[in-house]
């Protein structure tokens, strides 16, 4: 039976602006949120700007059940000052959320690279001493969880704290510094106290992969083992049109499945240039130039090759029922952050849609995925 969903227009207002109402949806054939049924949710990443963009902001509530802020909720956004905090941006998302029947994920609320110096470096940058440094991260944490508690489904409670070589274990930052390794313990500790009914992430990239697969299920049982709440992994899954295998990113789901997780593919795109290094999100391994090939729009063949991978990939998702949600970073090729990383200005074409907000070859393979692989009678997704 093909189901058709009238939304009425909603008069929710987000800072005296009106939340724009959800599209109408033509069927279950043609939208993200309805093909997934029951199975999992199927998210995007937002800034605040578009929800000022009728046009994106209708895509955004047609497509998908829920939302992750890009920028919005992380420290330096929301606490740039000591003491000040800014939730303005964060707060209009939510509203969005609500407005559209959308889960909120949280992201995050300790990162390396969009933390305060303030919060754990002092004003030569030198560490913070430990009990300065926790008691800044964990007036963060309460604060932002609190301000949220009964909105937000989920946080990212901790981002790319592994390190990409072999030693130290974790990366060597700021936090790490001023507090020690049981920085990520605390930060969940403090997650949990402010939220009980919150789950609770890692989050991080390449951990699928063979070569630093190890480390996260070191810290993950770490955690597990100070008794404290871990719902879910989240694999970022910023991936390349070749690389990697279907099979290395099946053994990362195996381990992680393994420990009794939810897994999450939670920042999904698929890069379609070259680059010298692989895949994944390391802000360090940016590049001053790089091939800019296509300018004027994706070659079919390339096209036909992106879509091919999407369906790959979705369809080794959606075998494993512990994978609750995938979430793509970014809608449109327009608004991805892969046209400016790992080399600034050059034109990618990594999403389910294009610049003009049509769906690709790629949005097409995915729902077939999606609908192959939900359980058989599942019309839409059930809130949770």
């Amino acid at each position: 039976m093909r189901i058709v969903i009238i939304c009425l227009a909603l008069t929710s207002m987000v800072h005296g602006q009106p939340v724009p109402p959800a599209p109408e949806t033509r069927s279950a054939d043609h939208t993200l949120r309805q093909a997934t049924g029951d199975r999992l949710l199927i998210g995007t990443a937002v800034t605040s700007f578009d929800m000022g963009r009728p046009g994106l902001a209708a895509l955004i509530a047609e497509q998908f059940g829920c939302l992750t802020a890009g920028n919005e909720m992380k420290p330096d956004s929301l606490q740039h000052m000591k003491g000040s905090f800014t939730f303005d941006r964060a707060d209009q998302i939510v509203a969005f959320a609500k407005a559209h029947n959308m889960q909120m994920i949280g992201h995050t609320l300790c990162w390396h690279q969009q933390a305060p110096r303030w919060m754990f470096q002092d004003d030569n940058g030198r560490p913070l001493p430990r009990d300065i440094a926790l008691a800044n991260l964990k007036a963060h944490i309460e604060t932002v969880v609190k301000h949220y508690k009964g909105k937000v489904k989920g946080w990212d409670v901790v981002n790319e704290a592994i390190n990409d070589g072999p030693e130290p274990y974790l990366r060597d930052t700021p936090a790490r510094r001023a507090i020690g390794d049981d920085f990520v313990l605390k930060a969940f500790e403090f997650a949990h106290k402010a939220d009980p009914d919150a789950e609770l992430y890692y989050n991080d990239y390449n951990i699928e992969l063979d070569y630093k697969r190890d480390r996260a299920l070191r810290l993950i049982r770490q955690i597990k083992a100070a008794g404290l709440r871990i719902d879910g992994v989240g694999i970022q899954g910023h991936w390349m049109l070749e690389s990697p295998g279907v099979a290395e990113i099946e053994r990362g789901i195996r381990a992680y499945v393994g420990e009794g997780l939810k897994v999450m593919i939670t920042e999904m795109d698929i890069d379609v240039l070259p680059r010298r290094r692989g895949a994944g999100a390391d802000l360090g391994a940016a590049e001053t130039q790089g091939l800019d090939p296509y300018k004027a729009g994706l070659p079919d063949e390339v096209q036909q090759k992106l879509a091919q991978r999407y369906g790959d990939l979705f369809g080794l998702l959606m075998r494993f029922p512990q994978i609750t949600r995938v979430t793509l970073w970014g809608t449109s090729d327009g608004d991805t952050w892969l046209n400016n990383f790992p080399v600034r200005g050059r034109t990618n074409h990594p999403m389910l849609f294009d610049r003009q907000l049509r769906p690709k070859p790629a949005f097409q393979s995915v729902i077939q995925a999606l609908q192959s692989g939900r359980p058989r009678g599942g019309a839409g997704r059930k809130p949770n």
